[in-house]
């Protein structure tokens, strides 16, 4: 099934889609703020879509179903220790979203994939691997999964894509270490990351947003 979403209009023609998905056991609302503060109107009307996760149990949440990008079997993020078959469907629903503003006219190069948390998760994963050239990637307090099959599996169309990634430096839930090796890992394969480090936990504070708009406008008005 598709993904229901959560669209922020423009009003006119948008010159540009940013989607952004939620964090675990959040849902489409979460970043709705975000997308009524952040002022882009320098490169023009943008259409923000938020995506909601399917509902699943997760595993370190003793079995809960809720919104999931994927389960949680630990918070020790180790290769063997992840959900390849729910990371994998879920990224393909999230290109299949991507595909979607592509036929509704949206050239691929003019859309931004992004997220927190798990949402971060989502957006690296399906945008690395995606058949067309992207305009970037935005993660907040993220790391990459399925880390050690990207250098096989990674699309030649987004050789050396933008991607912003911010972290909080106290954060209890994805210590920054992990972002800090998703860092590490991306530039040594090419990609042109902007890193970030803020004093906060798991969470977004008035910094990340402005120097993600500053980001924004970097790649949006090239």
């Amino acid at each position: 099934m598709p993904l229901d979403t959560l669209v922020h209009s423009p009003g006119a023609t948008p010159v540009a889609s940013i989607i952004v998905m939620h964090g675990l056991g959040a849902d489409a609302t979460d970043f709705l703020p975000f997308a009524r503060e952040v002022d882009l109107s320098p490169v023009g009307p943008v259409r923000w879509v938020f995506p909601v996760a399917p509902t699943r149990p997760v595993t370190i949440n003793n079995g809960m179903r809720m919104r999931a990008w994927y389960d949680v079997l630990t918070l020790d993020f180790g290769p063997r220790r992840e959900d390849e078959a729910g990371l994998r469907e879920s990224a393909a629903l999230v290109q299949a979203l991507i595909d979607r503003e592509i036929a509704a006219g949206m050239p691929a190069g003019r859309i931004v994939l992004g997220g927190f948390s798990q949402g971060c998760a989502m957006s690296l994963l399906t945008a690395l691997r995606a058949p067309q050239r992207l305009g970037g990637v935005l993660g907040m307090s993220g790391y990459l999964p399925l880390a050690p099959t990207l250098a096989a599996e990674r699309s030649s169309a987004n050789a050396g894509l933008p991607i912003f990634l911010g972290h909080g430096r106290f954060d209890q839930m994805i210590a920054i270490d992990r972002g800090r090796e998703t860092r590490d890992l991306l530039q040594q394969l090419g990609y042109d990351v902007e890193w970030h480090e803020y004093a906060m936990e798991h969470s977004v504070v008035p910094d990340e947003v402005a120097d993600l708009r500053k980001w924004l406008l970097k790649v949006l008005g090239s």
